[in-house]
């Protein structure tokens, strides 16, 4: 069996860094921001560290379309089960095509396509959109019954919110 291989990694010290530390990916490379202050020592068991937590993250974040049919399957029984087999989609899955949305759904033939841009996002974002196409499967409008049913999610002005946000800071005017 082949070892798993060691990212590249590189260190960036701060004299603004009191104690904290943060790791990202930056392409191939993990970039670990650390106090300048720190010892040899101390630096590689934060790398170390680092590493451990990125790759935890990226292991959750690994999400299978298999799960977001289940995680429909919740929100429909959580927030539209009144409506029936009326919001059961016949396909759930994360695409990679998807640059100018959040998600997309086509009632006619039951589907629902969430971007993988969404994946890495809190779980109550991706709720949020997850139900939003769900709902379209009841009303393919953005009419006010849509809204009424997207409204039946506690969390989905703050989800709104946190899309606007990102759409905003990445340039980009993306829609559901």
């Amino acid at each position: 069996m082949a070892a798993a291989r060691k990212p590249v990694v590189e260190v960036r010290r701060s004299q603004r860094r009191r104690r904290t530390v943060s790791a990202y990916r930056d392409g191939e490379r993990v970039v670990v921001l650390i106090p300048d202050q720190f010892s040899q020592t101390e630096e590689s068991e934060w790398v170390d560290r680092m590493l451990a937590r990125l790759a935890a993250r990226e292991g959750r974040l690994a999400r299978s379309d298999a799960e977001l049919l289940d995680r429909a399957g919740r929100l429909i029984k959580l927030y539209l089960s009144d409506y029936g087999t009326e919001a059961v989609p016949a396909s759930v899955r994360w695409v990679g095509n998807q640059n100018g949305r959040w998600g997309s759904c086509t009632p006619a033939d039951r589907t629902i396509r969430i971007s993988h841009r969404v994946q890495d996002m809190p779980d109550w974002v991706i709720d949020y959109v997850l139900l939003h196409e769900l709902a379209h499967l009841i009303v393919p409008s953005h009419n006010t019954r849509f809204w009424a049913l997207v409204a039946r999610y506690p969390r989905s002005e703050r989800a709104r919110g946190y899309l606007e946000g990102v759409a905003a800071v990445s340039g980009t005017s993306l829609t559901d």
